[in-house]
């Protein structure tokens, strides 16, 4: 094993709860030198009979909004596809033109790039509704407009009493619901293993994975095992304040937080301070 990767997880068991970036989350593990553990806790599925994808859609087109905030990069990708099943690209594009586009992040800036949108105004890091709300207060005040808001897995509560506290008449488009993996396996016999003290350190990188993983627990009957574990021994890292916030409303301690809340500073982050948490490493872990 190299220095570099001695000093950083030195052959520490790390569990991921990424689906989509299952592989490059790995990758970046093991760049740091852990054993990665492939855990998925999250699908992402289309609603399937969605007529509020196409309402928004008739309406943009009509006119009938001022801006549209697109929260999610997958959530945007799903409803170009939802939209386009009835509707020419270039109608619906063309309509986004004529109304401020607004995202919360990178992820919705790189699918809207796709659809060759112009954008507007983006929140900064770490791209949570706060931020999102605050840029808005500084640089298009939403007082009398009418707001359309991509949502993801749940709606973000927060940011539409916000828009609404501020003036704004908004439009809820739901795209997608979360749901286990269909094989949830994986996830069970990660669970046995934080229980069980077999894990260093687990990466959540979105609320939903804990939530899912506290669900599976208490069907597994091991609910209390493994809280007791990732507050004991395993150390607890999380990508950004949104996901802290959940961790922590539910009951649980999170150790480490990256500045930026991406993938690649959550690994470093944990990689390089794992050890000042100060939880005892996993005589398993040994290499």
């Amino acid at each position: 094993m190299s220095s570099a990767a001695s000093s950083a997880f030195d052959g520490l068991r790390v569990v991921t709860f990424e689906s989509r970036q299952a592989g490059p989350m790995a990758e970046l593990i093991t760049r740091q030198g852990g054993v990665p553990i492939a855990a998925p806790a999250l699908r992402e599925v289309p609603i399937g009979d969605n007529p509020a994808v196409f309402e928004f859609a008739n309406r943009l087109i009509a006119g009938d909004f001022d801006m549209v905030i697109f929260l999610t990069g997958v959530g945007t990708r799903f409803l170009a596809q939802a939209i386009e099943t009835q509707i020419p690209r270039e109608t619906w594009t063309g309509a986004l033109a004529r109304a401020k586009i607004v995202i919360r992040g990178p992820k919705p800036l790189v699918a809207l790039r796709e659809l060759k949108v112009r954008i507007d105004l983006q929140a900064p890091e770490p791209n949570t509704w706060r931020e999102l709300l605050a840029a808005l207060d500084a640089n298009l005040p939403v007082t009398g407009l009418r707001v359309a808001v991509q949502e993801y897995g749940k709606a973000n509560s927060e940011l539409i009493e916000g828009l609404e506290q501020r003036g704004a008449t908004v439009t809820r488009v739901p795209v997608y619901r979360w749901a286990l993996p269909e094989n949830t396996e994986p996830l069970r016999e990660a669970i046995e293993a934080i229980a069980t003290g077999r894990i260093g350190a687990v990466l959540f990188t979105s609320a939903q994975q804990v939530v899912h993983m506290l669900e599976v627990a208490a069907a597994m009957g091991r609910e209390t095992e493994l809280r007791t574990a990732l507050t004991d021994r395993t150390v607890v890292g999380s990508i950004g304040p949104t996901t802290t916030e959940t961790i922590r409303e539910l009951g649980l301690t999170v150790d480490l937080e990256p500045e930026h809340p991406k993938m690649g500073p959550l690994v470093a982050t944990v990689a390089t301070r794992w050890r000042e948490v100060g939880k005892p490493r996993p005589d398993s872990d040994l290499v």
